[in-house]
């Protein structure tokens, strides 16, 4: 603070510093509130004055935090997050609760939305809002309960539970085998097309193609031919129709290779350093929807993992359906 203060601020005055910074826009703000822009740019003066700090940085795209915004907006953040919880009650009566998740599109796609029936199943209770996304969540910012991160983990001033690492392994259509059916791998993927996977969580840790075939043992392969996408769903979406081989991580492809869409192609895993985590402020771990679905989103890894159908193709070149 650049000078003491001896009361509270006005609650409207906060109440409309916290909508705009989480809205980054005071037209958004407004619509939040059910007031005027002018009068969310007024309360928000009001408070900078009574602060004697600047809280926001205007320009033409909008807001941005300046320091001594950011520094308030955690605790503001939490006292507005604690009075909904205490005072805002259903008028039907019932538990209804609203559940945010921050997910990577790619994890959303092929591995959370076709079991959140389970979820949702489970806990009628909650409504659930998946923002499908790959920027990292700032929970002091941002309307999110839950993030799921692919990384290291290691993250700073966060609750985070790993929930499954990752492996990566070739994949195709079955069509693309019927005209090979006496190849072996090292012939199927010098003669198929590759697909290459460009998108943003695309992590460094995770083998490319070049890198694949010289831990394969597998020389003489031109590398850089076939496809690019920018999204790893599409390259898996582009492989089960057909358009070439794909490098899958193994719970992206769970859904695929259980309705025969893909076929896998060889039995080894390449393990990868990163891994899927469940992140969440600390402080927020006893809330009933937080942790409902942590409780079931670990029982649901604990229930699929490994348990996959696997269509492999061996050395002498032979489909067999095996179960891991």
């Amino acid at each position: 603070m650049s000078r003491p203060i001896r009361r509270l601020p006005s609650l409207n005055a906060l109440r409309a510093f916290w909508a705009a910074a989480r809205h980054g826009s005071f037209v958004a703000a407004a619509e939040e509130l059910h007031v005027t822009p002018s009068a969310v740019s007024l309360q928000v003066r009001q408070l900078e004055d009574e602060l004697g700090q600047k809280l926001f940085e205007r320009t033409p795209r909008g807001l941005t935090l300046t320091a001594d915004g950011a520094q308030i907006l955690p605790g503001v953040n939490d006292a507005f997050a604690r009075l909904q919880e205490t005072l805002i009650d259903d008028p039907l009566g019932a538990d209804q609760q609203t559940l945010t998740l921050s997910v990577a599109p790619s994890f959303a796609t092929k591995w959370l939305l076709p079991r959140l029936d389970s979820f949702c199943t489970q806990h009628p209770a909650f409504d659930v809002r998946v923002m499908a996304t790959h920027e990292l969540t700032d929970f002091a910012k941002e309307n999110i309960d839950l993030a799921i991160r692919y990384g290291r983990g290691g993250y700073a001033g966060v609750a985070s539970e790993m929930l499954m690492r990752e492996s990566v392994f070739p994949v195709c259509a079955p069509r693309l085998l019927e005209s090979h059916a006496d190849a072996d791998l090292r012939q199927l993927l010098r003669t198929l097309p590759l697909l290459h996977d460009d998108s943003p969580d695309q992590d460094e840790t995770c083998p490319d193609w070049k890198s694949w075939f010289k831990a394969a043992g597998i020389l003489d392969v031109e590398t850089q031919r076939g496809s690019r996408f920018n999204q790893s769903i599409f390259v898996l979406e582009a492989a089960a129709n057909g358009l070439g081989v794909a490098l899958a991580k193994s719970s992206l492809v769970q859904q695929d290779l259980a309705s025969n869409r893909l076929v896998r192609l060889g039995h080894d895993d390449v393990p990868i350093e990163f891994a899927y985590f469940l992140v969440y402020p600390p402080e927020r771990n006893k809330r009933p929807a937080i942790a409902a679905f942590r409780n079931w989103i670990l029982a649901e890894i604990a229930d699929h993992q490994g348990n996959v159908t696997r269509t492999s193709i061996d050395s002498k070149g032979i489909l067999d359906l095996a179960q891991s």
